[in-house]
């Protein structure tokens, strides 16, 4: 039977001011809840610094210390993030919102297309009110005109499955049009159409030298240090992995020890997801110095302990690369403009990373660069998809971009923001 509803997400907020809410979540089991919960919980612009994972096999319960990321929306919309985490977990099958409208499918397609005057931040404001109101960007084209007129193309859907109103669309457009001010010369909204397909298919391909350096998959310690700062290369020696099977005789123990940074449980967990590792009791923690420690333990799809050298150094070496170098960056020649590129796996099931669009143009704002045009793509490689970011950049006499200083500034800042460092 399960629990009701209002049982299986529970929300406790702090006693005191600085205090971590915390998240419990009771419910059915299913792999990979962890990471989609991390996700939503990360998506609303949380961290989480401890949390602590109990599972029989059909039964877990889950709990999240988590606390508002430095920057994010004020306030947490606290009763949104509890129907999100309710909506993935499998013992709730209500609707996730009653409304006397029928509702569409679910992840039903919208074009949003804005006209309105360009100035610096423009395309980031546009991106916090989408993150705000819960409306997930798939798809982004964005122009600038010789004139400075801007002509923006979103294609999102909604997390809240209420965009086929007509209210949820009027809200979107008025919140939207209160931001850009009197810069906006039109809002629209409606359902996509074929030229989602084409915007999807049209995607621009990468040079066969960026498509090298952003996907190569055999990163070596000293290629990840080349493009990692100095001070930064302490994560790298500070990583520490380990398996022991002597402790349960049902699951093996994975140990990590490393510096935090944003997103870290998202990408471990998405790691263990997509390798089919299931996670049967698990403790993390994050202490004030920024370092985590994690005890998992875990199994095979199979249900088996993994033992052998070579299952086992498969583990870390996949759990490495996600740790230490979740997202690919670079700025590049496109012809004579200057174009940075961020990169990042995608989930098997589909799903990007939470919030980069949202990061990479709130740290382009904060260093004062205007955006002239903007894209968001898929690549493939042999072993996995990517997302991708495109964004060509506008000269600045602070950031001059044929200065070789400026453009390392420029990945530089958008690393830290992405990473939260």
């Amino acid at each position: 039977m399960g629990l009701p509803c209002d049982d299986v997400v529970l929300v406790r907020h702090g006693l005191k001011a600085g205090e971590p809410a915390v998240i419990t979540v009771n419910c059915p089991n299913k792999t990979g809840l962890g990471c989609d919960l991390c996700w939503i919980i990360l998506e609303f612009g949380l961290s989480i610094n401890r949390g602590d994972i109990f599972t029989d096999g059909r039964w877990c319960y889950i709990v999240f210390w988590v606390v508002p990321q430095p920057g994010s929306f004020r306030p947490i919309r606290w009763s949104n993030l509890k129907t999100r985490l309710l909506s993935i977990c499998p013992s709730c099958s209500v609707p996730i919102y009653y409304i006397p409208e029928a509702k569409p499918q679910k992840s039903s397609v919208y074009l949003l297309k804005f006209i309105c005057s360009d100035r610096k931040g423009l395309l980031n404001d546009v991106t916090h009110v989408l993150t705000e109101l819960e409306l997930m960007i798939h798809k982004v084209k964005v122009s600038t005109a010789p004139d400075g007129g801007v002509v923006d193309l979103f294609f999102i859907t909604d997390c809240r499955e209420l965009l086929h109103t007509k209210q949820r669309k009027e809200d979107t457009c008025a919140r939207l049009t209160e931001v850009l001010g009197e810069s906006c010369q039109s809002c629209e909204l409606q359902p996509a159409g074929p030229e989602y397909e084409s915007y999807q298919h049209g995607f621009s391909s990468l040079p066969p030298v960026v498509a090298d350096e952003l996907f190569c998959s055999d990163l070596s310690e000293a290629e990840i240090c080349s493009q990692t700062l100095v001070p930064d290369i302490l994560r790298l020696k500070k990583a520490t992995l380990s398996i022991d099977n002597s402790l349960s005789p049902a699951h093996t123990l994975l140990q990590i020890q490393c510096l935090d940074q944003k997103c870290l449980l998202y990408d471990i967990m998405r790691t263990l997801k997509d390798c089919g590792i299931k996670i049967a009791h698990g403790r993390f923690s994050s202490n004030p110095k920024g370092y985590c420690e994690l005890d998992l333990f875990i199994v095979q799809a199979d249900g088996k302990k993994i033992v052998g050298p070579e299952k086992q150094e498969s583990i870390f070496s996949r759990l490495r690369m996600e740790m230490l170098y979740p997202l690919r960056l670079t700025i590049a020649n496109r012809g004579p403009d200057t174009e940075l590129l961020i990169a990042n796996p995608v989930e098997l099931c589909g799903k990007g990373r939470p919030r980069v669009f949202y990061d990479v143009t709130l740290a382009l704002k904060a260093l004062g660069i205007c955006i002239f045009s903007a894209e968001i793509g898929r690549h493939s490689t042999s072993e996995r998809q990517w997302e991708v970011y495109r964004f060509l950049l506008d000269d600045t006499r602070e950031f001059p971009l044929s200065n070789d200083r400026a453009r390392h500034q420029i990945v530089d800042r958008v690393r830290r923001t992405l990473m939260g460092w």
